[in-house]
């Protein structure tokens, strides 16, 4: 736990500031926060229908990170030292993303293998890389690796030597 605030305290600080931005925009959704773990808390966006949160999504989730930075800085800007982990995610898209990149990841490694040549996949944020390399981290017939700077950071897939 960072020293200072509580995590529970950056849940409800990270809580408010995600409400009145909701507001301000006239979305109407309820926000669930969760202790992950010691130092990680989530706040979780969801309404019903989900359609109207597409705008916090943005392609490929950029929305969301950005939503995720200010919420970040927004609960450090209150914390008189460091805070722990802050996630923010809006009608379960990390969760749908993660999985939707197990299987791409998947097929990129059917293919490393058929073919015996190692793929470079396009540039992407560290959480859709650790998925990559985290959905095949127990396939024995590929590795993984991540190169060049952000924002043009990528996974390889090779196959195993």
């Amino acid at each position: 736990m960072a020293e200072g605030i509580s995590l529970a305290e950056q849940g409800s600080i990270a809580k408010e500031f995600l409400e009145g931005l909701l507001a301000s925009m006239n979305i109407q959704a309820d926000i669930t926060v969760k202790e992950l773990d010691e130092e990680t808390v989530e706040l979780s966006v969801n309404a019903n229908p989900p359609t109207e949160l597409g705008v916090l999504v943005g392609p490929r989730g950029t929305t969301l990170q950005a939503l995720q930075e200010v919420t970040r800085t927004v609960v450090q800007a209150k914390s008189p030292s460091r805070t722990d982990r802050i996630l923010v995610d809006v009608a379960q898209y990390r969760e749908r993303r993660v999985a939707a990149l197990g299987r791409f990841a998947q097929q990129v490694a059917l293919e490393v293998v058929n073919t015996g040549e190692e793929r470079a996949l396009e540039p992407m944020s560290a959480a859709d890389r650790k998925a990559v390399h985290d959905a095949l981290s127990e396939n024995p017939d590929v590795v993984t690796r991540s190169e060049g700077d952000d924002p043009r950071r990528f996974v390889v897939v090779a196959p195993s030597q």
